[in-house]
C-alpha cells in the first residue's frame, strides 16, 4: 500500500482529504504543521500534498527537506492562494506539481501521478465563486486574530453584529 503524507492546517479538509485517499488504497500519514510533517516523513513515502500556508509557518520551507529524505518521492504544493510566484519558488524548492484549492482527489492524484510524465496540472481556470472568495477571507481574518469578533470586524471594515450573521450565514 503506497504511503502519502498530507500536511495542512485545516483540520476539517485535512480529515476529509486523509479519507479519500484513504478509500482509494493510500495509506495516509496527517500532519498539521511544518514540525509534524517532519516527524511523519520518512524514506518510504510515495508521495506528500503539501499546504502552503500552515497556520504560523509556510510549507514551502518543509519541501527541499522532504526532497532530501526521499527524492523519489513526488510532491505537490496545494494552495487556496495560488500565484505565479509561489508557484516558481516551489518548483524550485523542489514540488513536482502545484494546485489551486479548490481541487478534487483526482486531480490531486493525477498531480502526484504526473511527476514522472513531467506534465503540468492545469490550474483551475474558473474564479472562485464570489461568496467563497468572502468566506474564506473573513475565516483568515477571524483566525488572524485569534477568534476575535471585534478585531477581526474593525479590520474588515464591518460592523461586528454584520460579521456575526455572515459567519452564521458560512456555518
Amino acid at each position: 500500500m503506497p504511503v502519502l503524507l498530507l500536511v495542512d492546517d485545516d483540520r476539517t479538509f485535512a480529515r476529509v482529504l486523509a479519507r479519500s485517499l484513504a478509500r482509494r488504497g493510500f495509506e495516509v500519514r496527517v500532519a498539521h504543521d511544518v514540525e509534524g510533517g517532519l516527524t511523519q516523513a520518512d524514506g518510504h513515502l510515495a508521495g506528500a500534498v503539501v499546504d502552503l500556508h500552515l497556520g504560523n509557518g509556510s510549507g514551502l520551507a518543509l519541501v527541499p527537506r522532504l526532497r532530501t529524505l526521499s527524492p523519489a518521492m513526488s510532491i505537490l504544493m496545494l494552495t487556496g492562494y495560488a500565484n505565479i510566484g509561489t508557484a516558481v519558488e516551489a518548483i524550485k524548492l523542489g514540488a513536482d506539481n502545484y494546485l489551486a484549492k479548490p481541487t478534487t482527489v483526482d486531480t490531486i492524484l493525477a498531480a502526484l501521478d504526473r511527476k514522472a510524465q513531467n506534465v503540468w496540472a492545469p490550474v483551475r481556470p474558473a474564479p472562485l465563486p464570489l461568496g467563497r472568495l468572502q468566506s474564506e477571507h473573513i475565516r483568515r481574518v477571524l483566525a488572524e486574530h485569534g477568534g476575535n469578533i471585534s478585531g477581526a470586524a474593525r479590520t474588515l471594515n464591518m460592523h461586528r453584529r454584520t460579521l456575526q450573521r455572515k459567519l452564521a450565514r458560512f456555518a
